[in-house]
C-alpha cells in the first residue's frame, strides 16, 4: 500500500499506483452527464488523471483549475478530474468555475480507487481517494505517477506536465 498523510498523520491507501512503464488498468468512471468515461474511450490520447478526495476542498478545486488552464495548451490530451464527488456536483463546480478543458469522472459506482490503489484505507477520509496524478500515454502506458506526501498540498504540476509533453 502507498502512504500519504492527512494533516501530518500517516494515511494508507488500499494498494499501489500502477508502475510507470506498465499498461494502465482499464477503468470506467461516470461523467457529469452520467455517460461512462473509460480508458478505452480515451484511447489514442494522452490522459492526465488528476485524482483527489473532493472538489469541495480548496486544494482539490485549485488542482482542477490549474490542470484546466494547462490543458488549454496541450494537444491530444484529456485531463480527467477523478473523485468520489457525485457527477452532478462535479458538473456544477465546472460550470460555476468556467472549467472547460477538464472531463470529470466520479468513482461513485466504480472500482477505480481499488484498481489504481488510491482509495484511502484509513484516517478521517477513509473511503475517499488520495491526491495523486497519473499520466497515461496514447498507447495506454503509464508514464508518470505521483501520490502527494500530504493530502492537503497540491501535486507537482510541473513534473506531471513534463511527462505529458514528453
Amino acid at each position: 500500500m502507498a502512504t500519504t498523510a492527512f494533516k501530518s498523520s500517516p494515511v494508507n491507501t488500499v494498494g499501489e499506483l500502477p508502475a510507470e512503464g506498465t499498461p494502465a488498468p482499464a477503468f470506467t468512471l461516470t461523467g457529469s452527464d452520467l455517460a461512462p468515461v473509460t480508458l478505452e474511450s480515451l484511447a489514442g490520447r494522452t490522459i492526465v488523471l488528476n485524482i483527489f478526495p473532493s472538489m469541495d476542498t480548496g486544494v482539490c478545486a485549485q488542482s482542477v483549475r490549474t490542470f484546466n488552464k494547462a490543458a488549454a495548451d496541450l494537444e491530444n490530451t484529456t485531463v480527467v478530474a477523478v473523485s468520489a464527488d457525485l457527477p452532478f456536483a462535479a458538473g456544477r463546480f465546472c460550470t460555476a468555475e468556467g472549467i472547460d478543458h477538464v472531463t470529470t469522472g466520479s468513482v461513485f459506482r466504480s472500482t477505480f480507487g481499488e484498481d489504481y490503489g488510491v482509495t484511502l484505507a484509513d484516517g478521517p477520509m477513509v473511503g475517499l481517494l488520495a491526491r495523486a496524478v497519473i499520466v497515461i500515454d496514447p498507447q495506454g502506458t503509464v508514464t508518470y505517477t505521483e501520490v502527494v506526501p500530504e493530502i492537503t498540498t497540491e501535486p507537482d504540476y510541473d513534473s506531471a506536465l513534463a511527462a505529458v509533453r514528453g
